[in-house]
C-alpha cells in the first residue's frame, strides 16, 4: 500500500517543476564563487570575508534543513516546497540588493533557509516518490542542480563579475514564480500513517549515521571549495577571468552529465563501489590540478567523479538505515556544514600559503572523503551481519 501511495505522489507536472527547482537552487549556490572578485571590488573585502557568501547561504542550508525536517509532520509538502521557494527568492533579491555586506550576508542566510527546505524536501520526497524507481530519479533530479549550476558561472561570465547582482535577481524571479506554482501537483502527505522512528537504534547504527554525515560533510566541502575557488586558482596561474568562469561551468557541467550518466551504472553496481571509485577519481583529478596545463581539465574530471556522491549515497543510506526515516534531514544538513565551514577555511589556508595551495588543501579533503567511505563500507557491512 505504501509503494502505491508512494506512486501518486507527484504529477508529471509536479516532477518537472521538482527539477526546475534544482535548476534554480544550483545556480543560486553557483553564483557566489565567480562573483567573490565583483563582492570583493564592491565591499572592499579580504578573500576569507568575500567567501562568507557561500558560508552563509549553507549555514542557512543547514537550519533549513532541521527546521523544515521539525515542522514537515505539521504541514502540507506543497506548504514546504512554497515557503522553501518563499524565502529563496527574498534571500536572492536581497543579496542582489544590498547596499553593504552585512545586508548582503544576512540575505544570503534567509536565502540558505530557502534552500535547505527545498533541498531536504524534494530529495526526501524523491526517494519514497517513485517506488523502485527512486534511486534513478534522485540522480536525474540531482543533475538538474548540475544544469543550474552550470549556468551560473557561465552568466557570471557573461555579464562580467561586478554585475552579478543581475544574476542574483534573476534567481529571486524565477523562485517567486515557482514559489507560486512549483507545488502544485504534489501530493499532500506521503501517507496518513504516524512518523515512524527516528532514533539511530543501537551502537552499531550510530555509527553507521555518523559515518554518513562525516562523509557528506566532506563531498560537500569538496564541491563547494571547488566550485568557490577554482575560478581564483586558475586566474593566478595565468588563466584569464573569462576563462576561468568557464571553465567553472564546465565542472558543474561534467557534475550533470556524470548524474545522468551514473543512472544505468546504479543498475549493476552497488553505491559502495561507485562512491569508492568516484572518491579515488576525484583524488586524482584534485593532484592533477597542480599542473597548470591540464588543471582546466583536471577540475572537469573532479565534477566527473564527484557528480554521483549525493544521490547514490542517499539511496544508500535509505537502505542501510531503513528504521531511521529522518537520517535523511541528518546527512542534508551534515553536507550544508561542509559548505559552512570549507570556503572561509580553504580562504585562511590561502592567506597564509598562497592560491597555489588550493590543489593540495582540495587533495587533502578528496583524500578524507576516499577513507571516510572505506571506512563506511566496513560498517555497514558490519551492521548487516
Amino acid at each position: 500500500m505504501k509503494s502505491a501511495a508512494a506512486d501518486r505522489l507527484f504529477a508529471r507536472s509536479a516532477a518537472v517543476a521538482s527539477c526546475v527547482g534544482f535548476v534554480l537552487i544550483g545556480m543560486l549556490q553557483s553564483l557566489y564563487g565567480p562573483a567573490i572578485p565583483g563582492l570583493r571590488h564592491e565591499f572592499d573585502l579580504p578573500p576569507s570575508a568575500a567567501a562568507l557568501g557561500l558560508s552563509m547561504h549553507f549555514a542557512g542550508g543547514v537550519a533549513g534543513v532541521l527546521a523544515f525536517n521539525a515542522i514537515h509532520s505539521r504541514i502540507s509538502n506543497r506548504a514546504l516546497l512554497a515557503w522553501s521557494y518563499g524565502l529563496m527568492a527574498a534571500g536572492a533579491a536581497g543579496f542582489a540588493l544590498a547596499p553593504n555586506w552585512p545586508l548582503a550576508l544576512a540575505a544570503a542566510l534567509l536565502g540558505g533557509l530557502g534552500f535547505g527546505g527545498l533541498d531536504y524536501g524534494l530529495n526526501q520526497l524523491f526517494a519514497v516518490g517513485f517506488g523502485n524507481r527512486s534511486t534513478a530519479m534522485l540522480n536525474v533530479l540531482n543533475a538538474h542542480f548540475g544544469i543550474g549550476a552550470v549556468l551560473g558561472p557561465a552568466v557570471v561570465a557573461w555579464l562580467g563579475p561586478d554585475d552579478y547582482p543581475y544574476a542574483f535577481g534573476a534567481c529571486a524571479v524565477l523562485a517567486a514564480a515557482l514559489a507560486l506554482a512549483g507545488s502544485s501537483g504534489v501530493r499532500t502527505r506521503v501517507s496518513d500513517d504516524p512518523p515512524a522512528d527516528t532514533g539511530s537504534g543501537g551502537l552499531g547504527l550510530s555509527r553507521v549515521l555518523v559515518g554518513f554525515l562525516v562523509l557528506y560533510i566532506l563531498n560537500v566541502a569538496v564541491e563547494t571549495s571547488v566550485g568557490g575557488w577554482e575560478p581564483t586558482h586558475l586566474e593566478t596561474v595565468g588563466y584569464t577571468a573569462t576563462v576561468a568562469a568557464s571553465a567553472t561551468s564546465v565542472y558543474w557541467l561534467m557534475m550533470t552529465a556524470g548524474r545522468f550518466l551514473v543512472v544505468p551504472v546504479t543498475l549493476r553496481y552497488s553505491p559502495e563501489r561507485i562512491l569508492t571509485v568516484c572518491a579515488a577519481g576525484m583524488t586524482v583529478c584534485l593532484l592533477l590540478t597542480l599542473v597548470k596545463g591540464v588543471a582546466p581539465v583536471a577540475y572537469a574530471g573532479v565534477g566527473l567523479f564527484i557528480a554521483p556522491v549525493f544521490p547514490t549515497g542517499f539511496a544508500w543510506l535509505t537502505r542501510a538505515l531503513p528504521q531511521a526515516e529522518r537520517a535523511g534531514a541528518w546527512v542534508i544538513a551534515a553536507s550544508n556544514v561542509g559548505g559552512v565551514a570549507a570556503p572561509p577555511l580553504l580562504g585562511v589556508g590561502i592567506e597564509a600559503s598562497g592560491i597555489h595551495a588550493v590543489p593540495w588543501l582540495l587533495t587533502a579533503l578528496s583524500g578524507a572523503s576516499l577513507l571516510a567511505t572505506l571506512r563506511l563500507i566496513r560498517l555497514t557491512r558490519r551492521s548487516a551481519s
